[in-house]
């Protein structure tokens, strides 16, 4: 299951959908509140949450889920809450902790990946509503209290990696993967390399347990 950033939408899955599919896992990306199929409602962290719930719920088997930017985070916060309902997680491009500086860094991404991808025009006030919805969440905290697998994957050129480090130490044998020449939106600079991850995190699942787990 794959789960968008600021002002992009489910479209941003693509590649890694094809890969996934063609690969035999059943795969499904999501539109946030604000965003794409959903960009009438507001966005808040609950009903960030609620739509990823829906979701999970909605699968036949726990899936490894998957989140960019925004969706990392609320990925993070879901698993938390939810750690039964999954077989893992890859947090990619959200490797900070949200306050003071990163708000700033996080802002330019977001921007960043809106051009990019020529998505998210006149939506500025998701910014807003996910910078309020964020306040105050610590990653790092959740991190640390989780027992679910765990895979980090960053663009080298992000600049959201201000505590990647700090995430290793938060919970021990998490996976780090750091793809060259990427920047934030890693899943759409290095398709092959970020795909890679994603069928050998669902490989190592498939490994421990009776049924291969779906993203």
């Amino acid at each position: 299951m794959l789960v968008h950033g600021t002002r992009t939408s489910s479209a941003i899955w693509q590649a890694q959908v094809a890969a996934l599919r063609h690969g035999g896992h059943p795969t499904h990306a999501i539109d946030l509140p604000g965003h794409g199929s959903r960009s009438t409602e507001r966005f808040t962290l609950e009903g960030a949450l609620a739509a990823i719930d829906e979701a999970v719920d909605a699968c036949p088997q726990p899936p490894l889920l998957v989140g960019l930017s925004l969706g990392g985070y609320a990925s993070l916060a879901y698993a938390r809450r939810h750690e039964a309902k999954l077989a893992g997680v890859v947090l990619a491009g959200c490797s900070t902790e949200i306050k003071g500086k990163p708000l700033h860094l996080y802002r330019r991404a977001s921007t960043h990946v809106t051009r990019w991808l020529g998505t998210g025009q006149g939506t500025w006030h998701v910014v807003t509503d996910m910078l309020a919805a964020l306040a105050g969440y610590s990653p790092l905290r959740d991190l640390r209290r989780l027992l679910l697998p765990v895979w980090v994957v960053n663009g080298r050129r992000d600049p959201l990696r201000l505590d990647e480090r700090r995430y290793l130490r938060a919970l021990p044998g998490v996976r780090l993967t750091v793809v060259p020449r990427a920047g934030h939106d890693v899943n759409s600079h290095a398709p092959a390399a970020f795909n890679r991850v994603l069928l050998d995190a669902l490989h190592e699942l498939a490994a421990h347990v009776p049924a291969r787990a779906h993203a």
